[in-house]
């Protein structure tokens, strides 16, 4: 038995989600002539109130796009110094929008609204880049699944129209936001111009995110999306994962929350874990007391069929799931208590 918790992006189709796939009705998606996909795309856009969603085959392209949407080349994005538009798109804001980051030392990848302010660059003064956006990732990966205070997003938001600032929020995890958090997905939907939310991290499917947001800002997304290569055909296939996904594994995310939280404990009372980070939904990282040991400590749990993830400078990430079943939580925390 191998117990993967590397991300949650190793899980595979159950058979119902498979069965949803295979029953799909499909037609030509670049046409937009797909009705599931059609029907997803719908879904979406009215669950977070707004009234344009596109199907992306990857959250990095959603996420590429709503940049390209927001700015012109020559701009600049404010974000966290941890955000993953910034660690893990292959530094796709530079090469596909021409733009730069303004990076903030947030906490656990949060900002406050007076950090937003204070990095806007004055819009008359040339020799520095414009500032066009602000761009906010919840919950945060290398924060730790943390989750956004809901009102320092509004202050956020409100600085953002002060300041003639597009607002885009990376939602590869808002589903977790939502489980974890009492604001509802239209609460979302009223903050931002847009939204990438995935479908293969926590719910479970195989591929695919969403772009949603407001009718201006997504006229020329579509015209985006093809450039970028994301013009797929009979995607139904994969949109029916996503809506069988919104239907059967949004509160089953609880599981995972708890999991994590019962790693925690376990990892905060062993003498070689230095620090364990807050565990708010599906997301453990956590520091050795010598990180020389980082290597062998996974190297160790591989061993024994664990897998889990090195994100470098001393922090391990664990990452619990769908496929992170009962008896390998079990397995799983005996393992960690005779380390």
């Amino acid at each position: 038995m191998i117990i993967d918790l590397r991300s949650d992006t190793v899980t595979k189709p159950t058979p119902g989600m498979l069965d949803a796939m295979m029953s799909a009705e499909v037609g030509d998606d670049v046409y937009k002539e797909d009705p599931t996909v059609n029907a997803l795309e719908e879904r979406l856009a009215d669950m977070f109130g707004k009234p344009k969603a596109l199907f992306f085959p990857t959250g990095t392209m959603a996420n590429q796009t709503a940049l390209k949407l927001h700015t012109n080349p020559g701009d600049q994005v404010i974000c966290d110094s941890n955000a993953h538009i910034y660690h893990y798109e292959g530094g796709g804001a530079s090469f596909n929008s021409g733009i730069s980051c303004k990076l903030l030392e947030g906490n656990r990848g949060m900002f406050t609204a007076e950090q937003v302010v204070e990095a806007i660059n004055p819009p008359d003064f040339y020799h520095s880049p414009l500032t066009a956006m602000v761009e906010v990732e919840n919950t945060a990966n290398r924060g730790g699944g943390s989750c956004w205070d809901f009102q320092e997003l509004k202050k956020i938001r409100q600085v953002c129209d002060d300041h003639n600032l597009g607002y885009h929020l990376d939602g590869a995890r808002i589903w977790n936001a939502l489980v974890a958090k009492p604001e509802t997905a239209r609460d979302y939907g009223q903050l931002f111009d847009t939204m990438s939310v995935c479908l293969s991290k926590g719910l479970g499917c195989p591929i695919g995110s969403v772009l949603i947001g407001d009718e201006a800002i997504m006229q020329n997304a579509l015209r985006i999306r093809k450039i970028l290569g994301g013009g797929m055909r009979q995607a139904g296939y994969l949109a029916a994962a996503g809506l069988y996904a919104l239907d059967n594994h949004m509160d089953r995310l609880k599981e995972d929350h708890q999991k994590a939280k019962d790693i925690e404990k376990v990892l905060s009372g062993l003498d070689i874990i230095k620090n364990v980070e807050p565990v708010e939904t599906n997301i453990i990282i956590f520091e050795l007391t010598d990180k020389k040991n980082d290597t062998s400590f996974i190297n160790n749990l591989a061993a024994k069929h664990v897998r889990l993830s090195n994100m470098g400078g001393g922090k391990l990430r664990i990452v619990t799931h769908l496929d992170y079943t009962d008896e390998m939580h079990d397995k799983f925390l005996s393992l960690l208590k005779s380390i």
